[in-house]
């Protein structure tokens, strides 16, 4: 059984090394992409750089749709160029290497997040935070891609990536690998900002809204010991904060609820993807205390802050964590046992344009993932 095993697999690594194109050895892929702001997702045929040096190709075997995806592909943010192919919670199987690859094997699992390259000498990739590197950020899709001419990056909603192996996510091969995806961005978004503040055992914080982000907050602040409130605007999330540690659920529409708040949290996560009031939630820190936004609304709905009312409570913001530290976060993940609660969808362009309804609904518990192995190529 186990030499059959590895016969398949070396025969799956061939195959998925054949697509090359003639054309300088890029590689070919298939996905889905939007190819305007209105539109749904269609299959999609396009080709990523060759395979170099330090290069790995994955075959992509799961990719989690996270809310900025829909803000991207609808041009919330800025006005995008289309089209767009999203996805940046990317696990997949390494199928080639390039000739200088050390951190990686064929065979191995793989992960790749917001990022797929920086400049690598700035003062912030130096600090390994080079998710504010200002010289030569690459995020995964949707961006130029400065070091293979420009070209506009695919995301992970394809049957492959290639990615330096610097920018690539090491993965247990036993881990439920349709889980991990979301690790990538849901989990290091939330991790790095409690790590940041040093979040510790017996403090009492907050988390506003309980989606994809905010479940991920909960257990990590619960993992750490830490007495979690969790905040948002429906009913039906209710026993799902408490069943996954919150000490309690407070309904901010309900008044009787918010009473009595005010002055009593040390730190509060704001995943709220959507319009909101920020100082409602600053108004329950304890002086001294942290407000940390992760969630991104669209520009059209960004909150409004009036920052004389801040009576010495702290406002920060985060962006995703450093490959370093989306490292350590799985590796954490995986060791506690901590994943997301996931909804796995096949790779059809119908179930990915269901799917972004229901998030923006949300009317999903609590992240969407595709199964890229599901997807119909032109060789099936």
């Amino acid at each position: 059984m186990k030499t059959m095993k590895k016969i398949l697999f070396i025969l799956t690594a061939i195959i998925m090394c054949t697509h090359v194109s003639a054309q300088d050895g890029r590689i070919s892929s298939q996905g889905y992409a939007v190819f305007s702001k209105d539109g749904g997702f269609q299959p999609y045929e396009f080709t990523r750089h060759a395979v170099g040096e330090h290069d790995i190709l994955i075959r992509t075997l799961y990719c989690g749709i996270c809310h900025s995806d829909i803000h991207q592909a609808r041009s919330d943010w800025r006005e995008e160029t289309y089209p767009i192919v999203p996805g940046h919670e990317i696990v997949g199987e390494v199928v080639q290497v390039g000739s200088g690859v050390t951190r990686f094997k064929v065979g191995d699992i793989a992960g790749v997040g917001c990022m797929v390259n920086a400049c690598r000498h700035c003062e912030y990739c130096e600090n390994d935070q080079e998710q504010y590197c200002m010289e030569g950020r690459v995020l995964t899709y949707s961006d130029k891609d400065l070091y293979h001419d420009n070209e506009i990056t695919r995301g992970g909603y394809s049957t492959n990536m290639v990615v330096d192996e610097s920018f690539a996510i090491r993965v247990p091969k036993d881990a439920p690998l349709e889980k991990v995806g979301p690790l990538m961005c849901a989990g290091i978004t939330t991790w790095s900002p409690i790590m940041q503040c040093g979040i510790k055992a017996g403090d009492k914080v907050g988390v506003a809204g309980f989606g994809g982000l905010g479940h991920m907050a909960v257990q990590y602040l619960v993992s750490l010991g830490a007495e979690v409130t969790v905040f948002d605007i429906t009913e039906e999330k209710r026993a799902d904060a408490l069943r996954l540690g919150a000490k309690r659920y407070v309904n901010v529409t309900r008044e009787e609820e918010m009473q009595g708040l005010d002055n009593t949290l040390r730190f509060i996560l704001s995943t709220i993807p959507a319009s909101y009031d920020p100082m409602m939630y600053i108004n329950i820190l304890k002086v001294g205390g942290t407000l940390a936004v992760v969630g991104m609304p669209a520009v059209k709905d960004a909150p409004q802050i009036n920052i004389t009312a801040l009576q010495n409570r702290y406002l920060t913001t985060s962006i995703i964590g450093g490959i370093k530290e989306t490292q350590e976060v799985v590796d954490y993940s995986v060791a506690h046992g901590i994943y997301p609660e996931t909804v796995v969808i096949p790779a059809d362009a119908s179930a990915i344009d269901k799917a972004y309804r229901d998030v923006v609904d949300g009317k999903v518990k609590f992240r969407y993932v595709i199964d890229l192995k599901t997807i119909k190529t032109e060789k099936q």
